[in-house]
């Protein structure tokens, strides 16, 4: 499971440091930098809105976490993988958000005493490879408080980019890819979980973990010659 040393010691940017667009340290603080600027006038608190990884391995430190809705995007398996838990030869299929409807997922509020330092680390983790765009986003939190959050929606305009994240589509790359942080088909489950710890529904996230599981079912015959792990087993975030 990721956590704050592997970030902190260097380890996690090392897992990316053969792919050619890998960001540096100095772009991704500017990048945190830049989105800091941008920061509504009425967000008197920072909160972060997670609704990937970040539901089961926060790694941060947070003052409070509630269920929430964040207005005007939903989730996609968009972003294609050739590294953590993918490869180049069984890529696989990361988390994002893309415009339309809503989603629903945990918002963190973080603590203003130590914000700079628990930013730079979900900086460090979202922003290895600048897959995707931060953003202030309008969200309602469980208890009917409307606020703005900060979310990593996905950044159509690079090159991990893939406008085809249907059920059909994604399914089959989910189920085979798997790399240095475990498999593809381990996020996949870990985020269906949570959110049925959280009491939330997800349409897209349970036909595909449906998919998935009956293609782990089926006879290896019937689909490509790499190794499918459907254990649910933690090994990253």
């Amino acid at each position: 499971m990721l956590t704050r040393e592997a970030i902190n010691s260097g380890a996690y940017l090392g897992h990316f440091e053969s792919l050619p667009n890998l960001w540096t340290t100095e772009r991704i603080q500017s990048s945190l930098t830049e989105t800091l600027q941008t920061r509504p006038a009425d967000a008197a608190d920072t909160w972060i809105f997670a609704y990937g990884s970040l539901m089961w391995n926060p790694m941060v430190e947070f003052e409070r976490r509630q269920a929430a809705t964040l207005h005007g995007w939903h989730r996609s398996f968009c972003l294609r993988m050739v590294a953590g838990r993918g490869s180049p030869d069984s890529p696989g299929r990361m988390l994002a958000l893309r415009p339309g409807s809503h989603t629903n997922g945990v918002a963190l509020k973080l603590p203003e005493a130590t914000l700079e330092e628990e930013l730079r680390l979900i900086w460090i983790r979202e922003m290895v490879l600048g897959s995707y765009r931060p953003m202030w986003a309008s969200i309602t939190l469980g208890d009917g408080t409307e606020t703005h959050a900060l979310a990593f929606v996905a950044d159509e305009s690079r090159e991990q980019f893939e406008p085809d994240s249907c059920v059909a589509t994604v399914a089959p790359l989910i189920s085979t890819a798997t790399g240095k942080f475990g498999s593809n088909t381990e996020y996949l489950l870990k985020l269906r979980d949570a959110l049925i710890e959280y009491g939330l529904q997800d349409s897209y996230v349970e036909e595909l973990a449906s998919e998935i599981e009956r293609l782990c079912d089926e006879p290896a015959a019937t689909y490509p010659a790499h190794p499918i792990d459907c254990s649910g087993a933690e090994q990253a975030a």
